[in-house]
């Protein structure tokens, strides 16, 4: 499902880790809040609960380089809503054979950032539409490599370097907030959208409706809950309310 202009996706989050579904605090490992068995049902419980889009993590690809291909597989096989994927793709080879698959868009974060020219490659080869760049931020610099490095540049500054690599959308995650469900500032999202042409999806402290709402207000193309949902804060069916305005 493409970015529509006045309209913000509702991307439930499917993180994997150990063949299940889980949500880390910050996403470092062991801090996981939430552990179910078979993602792929997870995925689709939230799609019968009315989500459009799918947001699935490798976090066994991200943390430990060894990727969960088999249960991305079969949450491919489950739903019929667009999925967008992202986690550990480290070579250019294993995104070809991802968007190979059956998904709608795949997320790209450290090789992206590290070797510009695979944006390039690969949104000439399947489009830009299908190529999201992953800008995570801790202490407004863009951290890589499972958040464990930090590099010397800002969201803003390396998005507009990404569009003009062909990167069709971005995913802008607040690592700073991340899982600790205790809300978060608009400002650096704010600051992005008014820095890039480009549609963004925001990840990383939404806890209640009112996030859901205001974030409906700044003009973001998409948001990703997770822990908010797993725990019950938000309810799925309301927060779709909000997504097309």
């Amino acid at each position: 499902m493409s970015f529509k202009k006045d309209e913000m996706l509702i991307l439930p989050a499917v993180d994997i880790k150990n063949g299940k579904c889980v949500q880390l605090v910050q996403g470092k490992p062991g801090s996981e809040m939430v552990e179910i068995e078979n993602p792929e049902n997870v995925a689709l419980h939230w799609e019968n609960e009315g989500a459009e889009n799918i947001h699935v993590i490798d976090l066994d690809g991200t943390i430990n380089e060894k990727n969960s291909l088999g249960v991305i597989k079969k949450i491919i096989k489950e739903v019929s809503v667009p999925i967008q994927l992202g986690g550990g793709i480290r070579d250019i080879e294993y995104a070809k054979e991802l968007l190979d698959l059956d998904i709608e868009r795949l997320i790209i974060g450290t090789m992206g950032i590290e070797n510009p020219k695979t944006i390039t490659e690969l949104s000439d080869e399947y489009g830009s539409d299908r190529v999201m760049i992953s800008l995570d931020s801790k202490d407004n610099k863009v951290v890589i490599k499972g958040w464990q490095e930090k590099i010397d540049k800002s969201p803003k500054e390396l998005s507009k370097e990404f569009k003009e690599h062909g990167a069709g959308s971005i995913l802008f995650t607040n690592v700073d907030v991340e899982g600790l469900l205790n809300g978060f500032d608009t400002e650096p999202l704010v600051e992005l959208k008014k820095s890039v042409d480009l549609p963004v999806v925001y990840s990383g402290g939404i806890t209640t409706i009112e996030d859901v709402k205001k974030l409906s207000e700044s003009g973001v193309e998409g948001i990703v809950i997770g822990s908010a949902l797993y725990k019950n804060k938000i309810d799925l069916k309301e927060a779709l309310k909000y997504q097309k305005r």
